[in-house]
C-alpha cells in the first residue's frame, strides 16, 4: 500500500527538517541535563530558595515534590515535559498536517494524481514517512536523554522508569501527528496550517500545566493530552497502564482511519 518512490520523495524533502529538530532538542536535553551537578552542589542554597517558591509554581513546571530536583530522573522528567513532550508534540503535528497540505497549496497535486499512484498510496506513503520521523526524533532524544542522564548522574539510574516516560512521550507524539492529518484533511481552502497547529498545542500545554497547580481542579485537565501521561517517575507503583496506552493508540488510529476516508473524497486539485 506504501508507494516506495513517493516515500524516497518525501523522505528526503522533509530529513532536514527532521534533523534540525533533533539537533535542538538533543542540544537542549543535554544542556539542561549539566546544570544537574550544579543543582547537586548548591542544594541546601536552592533547599532555601525553593521554601519561599509557591509549590504551585513548582507543580506547573513539573516537579511533583521539592525533593524531585535533586533526582536526576525527576530533574530529566520535569524538563522533558517541555522538550520532548511540547516541542516534540509541536514537531510531529506541524509535519504531519504540512506533508499532506504541500501538494495542495503547492499546485502539484495534479502532477502526482497524473502518476500512477492511487489515493489510498499517497496517503499511507506520506504517513509512513510522518510516522518514522516521529519515531527517529523520539529515539534520538531517547538515547541523548539516557546518555545525559549516565553522564550527569549522582546515582544509579533506573532505566524502567525512564523506558516508560519516554514511551509515553512517543505516544503522545504520535497523536499529535495523528491530530495534525486529520487537519489537513479537514482543511477546506489548502494552505499551511503550521501557525494553526503551534496554537493549538500550546492551547493544549496550557490547559495541562493550569491542572497542575494546586487548587485549581485538575480534572479538566483530561481535555489536554498532555494530562494523559503519567508523569510520577519517582512512585515505586509508577508502570505502563492499560487505559493510557489505549487511549493514545486508539484515538490515534481513529484519527488516522477518519482522515484517509475524508481524503478519499476530498478535492485536491483546486
Amino acid at each position: 500500500m506504501i508507494n516506495i518512490i513517493l516515500f524516497r520523495m518525501e523522505f528526503r524533502r522533509n530529513v532536514r527538517s527532521l534533523v534540525l529538530w533533533s539537533v535542538i532538542i538533543c542540544a537542549l536535553i543535554f544542556f539542561t541535563m549539566s546544570l544537574f551537578r550544579s543543582v547537586l552542589q548548591y542544594q541546601q542554597q536552592i533547599m532555601g530558595m525553593m521554601k519561599i517558591v509557591p509549590m504551585a509554581a513548582m507543580k506547573a513546571r513539573g516537579f511533583g515534590n521539592i525533593t524531585d530536583i535533586f533526582s536526576g530522573l525527576g530533574f530529566y522528567a520535569a524538563n522533558n515535559i517541555v522538550y520532548m513532550m511540547l516541542l516534540g508534540s509541536i514537531y510531529s503535528m506541524v509535519l504531519s498536517s504540512n506533508i499532506l497540505l504541500k501538494e495542495e497549496y503547492l499546485k502539484t497535486a495534479e502532477y502526482l494524481m497524473s502518476r500512477p499512484i492511487s489515493r489510498d498510496e499517497i496517503f499511507a506513503s506520506k504517513l509512513a514517512v510522518a510516522l518514522l520521523n516521529i519515531v527517529i526524533l523520539n529515539l534520538v532524544a531517547g538515547i541523548t536523554g539516557f546518555i545525559s542522564l549516565i553522564v550527569f548522574r549522582s546515582g544509579d539510574v533506573v532505566i524502567r522508569p525512564f523506558l516508560i516516560i519516554t514511551m509515553y512521550t512517543f505516544l503522545l507524539n504520535l497523536f499529535f501527528g495523528a491530530l495534525g492529518v486529520i487537519v489537513a484533511v479537514m482543511i477546506r481552502r489548502p494552505r499551511p496550517v503550521t501557525f494553526f497547529c503551534v496554537g493549538l498545542v500550546l492551547v493544549f500545554y496550557f490547559i495541562f500545566t493550569i491542572s497542575r497547580i494546586s487548587g485549581v481542579s485538575g480534572e479538566f485537565g483530561y481535555v489536554s493530552p498532555f494530562k494523559w501521561v503519567n508523569m510520577d517517575v519517582l512512585k515505586s507503583d509508577f508502570s505502563f497502564e492499560f487505559w493510557r496506552i489505549a487511549l493514545f493508540l486508539g484515538l490515534a488510529l481513529l484519527l488516522s482511519g477518519l482522515s484517509l476516508m475524508i481524503y478519499r473524497k476530498k478535492d485536491i486539485l483546486t
